[in-house]
């Protein structure tokens, strides 16, 4: 009997779905636009290279980032995409060698990829969670589905309706998030999807459970705060305070967003995502 298994693609870790710059084309400072802003020294357009890479295609500043005013690459993160799209989809041929048209398809493709290894980030950790058991089958499928994708060629890849793929994952991730908080007592599950809480002053709050899913916490005051089990996808952490914040059992909470945030020694993590560096004792 054949083994069903054969054609399955090779699945992440989520220790895989982080970005490796030593295997990647410099592609996130080629590929995307940023604008001057409190995140960016200066503009660039997309397809153009910031004047910091090296040709070598590593960073010339990558040691002070942020005293440059290039806070913004440090709390991004490709979720492993550029060395998929620089060793895999494009089989380690580097853009600055490439035709123009083969450098513009590779910037093309590169946002689709990171798209794509996001949700891998998203399922990969839904599989690991012992209350989704119930629809651990549908996950699988979709994760493997989403690889596949990854796996496309150029034309494929650029021509990939991400948006549709996404809704279709969402709906698998929000049963997950029921699940998951549904071992928390109703009378204490907050649902916050969406919610306006820019500066908020939630100190010590109790969200325990709680769904943040899309919530736009800027500058939050999460200080003490209990968010174990909290749903925090798509959740805008940018310069949240979660100093001495308890964040144990949350999930689909990615690293670019805690690196936005700021924190403490003292600050409970999953074991899913890594304390900041630029993170101090004093918060």
């Amino acid at each position: 009997m054949p083994d069903q298994r054969a054609d399955r693609p090779e699945l992440p870790q989520l220790s895989e779905l982080r970005g490796d710059c030593a295997r990647c084309f410099g592609l996130c400072c080629v590929a995307l636009p940023f604008a001057a802003s409190a995140d960016f020294a200066r503009d660039k357009p997309a397809g153009k290279p910031c004047p910091n890479l090296r040709d070598d295609h590593r960073c010339g500043i990558h040691a002070r980032l942020r005293q440059e005013g290039y806070s913004g690459c440090t709390v991004y993160d490709c979720f492993g995409a550029g060395q998929k799209v620089s060793r895999v989809t494009f089989a380690g041929r580097d853009w600055r060698a490439a035709s123009g048209d083969g450098a513009r398809r590779m910037f093309e493709v590169f946002p689709v990829v990171r798209h794509l290894h996001e949700l891998l980030w998203y399922l990969t950790e839904a599989l690991t969670l012992p209350a989704a058991g119930p629809i651990r089958s549908e996950l699988r499928r979709a994760l493997e589905h989403t690889e596949r994708l990854t796996l496309g060629t150029p034309d494929e890849l650029a021509a990939l309706d991400v948006g549709a793929h996404r809704q279709e994952v969402n709906a698998l991730l929000l049963r997950t998030s029921e699940l998951v908080r549904a071992q928390v007592p109703a009378r204490k599950r907050k649902d916050r999807r969406g919610a306006d809480l820019i500066g908020a002053r939630l100190k010590g709050a109790d969200l325990h459970g709680a769904s943040l899913r899309g919530a736009c916490l800027i500058a939050a005051d999460l200080t003490g705060a209990d968010l174990r089990r909290a749903d925090l996808i798509g959740a805008d952490l940018r310069d949240a305070d979660l100093t001495d914040a308890d964040l144990t059992g949350a999930f689909f909470l990615t690293q670019p967003q805690l690196n936005a945030a700021r924190g403490s020694v003292g600050t409970r993590l999953p074991g899913s995502v890594t304390r900041p560096v630029h993170w101090t004792a004093q918060g």
